[in-house]
């Protein structure tokens, strides 16, 4: 078992159970958002965590050409395949961006509780579609990927963000390792979850499904979180067009995520899809350069974690229901009395539905539309300039 699983069951289900308690607090946080940039101002402080697959490579080779990010470290964790592909995947990145100087830590192989169940399907039996890049001549840092983010956040307490593109195994690991982590976090714009069904099973996302006890202990800990996922990821398909604008750039960053690109597109049509694949990732990694190409509305969220055909849903609570008509004061007086209510009572169990949270206080901020124009403006300019 690897570093970053090494922690007991039970330290786990204290770690998440103390957690309910720290995320009465989501509520009052903001969320982060990159600072005013006027010339050479700071730039944002975030370590990414991800599983390369396709998507994973075109989000770390556009954090890796955006200015504006600096980013302390990668932490690959085993999801889309196993570690030791997207563990050599993202040092491939690294290398290819010109960015040797970013640590690359390697993560947990497996979830915390459960079997690894992976994508390769999607991504193809290398994690890149198949697309063959040499082996990478750089290392990983030797310090295990929990330990380094906890380590990271200490040293700059409020300023790093956590950018997640994978199963949220590292975070939560790190989150049983430093009990103070979720405090010195300025937030986590994450890739995962959907309010509008799964894409492996029809109730989860792949990311929450692989680990739905992680993420569960990532919104509840307290940490302000924007939540990218299906509802408008699914608006993001790669074209022969992008190929083509990808495939005519010079850099080196251009023509690999071309070749990716390329072979994405073959291995998705070779399963009898007509469009796809979609760039989940690099819209988590815009949510945060750009906020505005996207739409967010306040959820709390919480994960299914004993279903058996439901584990690893995702479920937000909205005192507004898609009513649009209340007015401010209506509003407040909805969520003032809104509860969060569990599933109807056994027979042999409480009298009434258990009642997960007294009143409502939302913890994420969800993606629910987005301008696909203005996001694949950004990302193709900055892969192939």
């Amino acid at each position: 078992m690897s570093p970053s699983n090494s922690f007991t069951r039970r330290q786990f289900v204290n770690t998440s159970t103390a957690a309910v308690f720290v995320s009465n607090l989501a509520g009052i946080l903001s969320f982060p958002q990159l600072p005013a940039r006027n010339g050479a101002a700071a730039q944002s402080r975030v370590i990414i965590d991800t599983d390369p697959g396709v998507d994973d490579a075109f989000a770390l080779l556009l954090a890796m050409r955006s200015p504006e990010l600096k980013i302390e470290a990668i932490t690959p964790v085993a999801g889309n395949v196993p570690l030791d592909l997207t563990l050599p995947n993202a040092l491939r990145m690294v290398e290819i961006a010109g960015r040797t100087d970013i640590p690359v830590a390697a993560g947990a192989k497996t979830p915390l509780t459960r079997r690894l169940v992976t994508a390769a399907y999607a991504h193809g039996e290398n994690g890149l579609g198949g697309a063959v890049f040499p082996e990478p001549k750089t290392k990983p840092v030797d310090e295990p990927a929990a330990e380094l983010i906890c380590r990271i956040a200490r040293k700059y307490p409020g300023e790093v963000t956590l950018i997640t593109i994978g199963p949220l195994t590292n975070i939560a690991a790190a989150l049983a390792v430093d009990s103070n982590l979720a405090g010195n976090i300025r937030g986590l714009v994450m890739m995962g979850g959907s309010l509008s069904g799964g894409n492996i099973t029809p109730a989860a996302e792949f990311n929450i499904y692989v680990d739905p006890e992680a993420g569960r202990m990532v919104f509840q800990s307290g940490i302000p979180i924007t939540m990218v996922g299906l509802d408008v990821t699914r608006k993001t398909t790669l074209t022969e067009e992008h190929f083509k604008q990808l495939s005519s750039g010079k850099s080196a960053v251009s023509q690999a995520a071309a070749k990716i690109a390329r072979n994405a597109i073959d291995h998705t049509r070779s399963l009898g899809f007509l469009v796809g694949p979609n760039m989940h990732d690099s819209l988590a990694v815009t949510a945060f350069l750009d906020p505005s190409i996207l739409t967010f509305e306040n959820y709390y969220v919480d994960v299914e974690v004993k279903g058996e055909l439901t584990a690893g849903q995702t479920l937000g609570y909205s005192p507004t229901s898609g009513d649009l008509r209340r007015t401010p004061e209506k509003q407040k007086q909805a969520e003032s009395r809104m509860v969060v209510r569990g599933s109807a009572p056994t027979l042999a169990g409480t009298k009434d539905s258990p009642v997960i949270r007294d009143r409502w206080v939302p913890n994420a901020r969800v993606a629910v539309n987005l301008d696909s124009s203005r996001f694949f403006d950004l990302l193709i300019a900055r892969l192939s300039s």
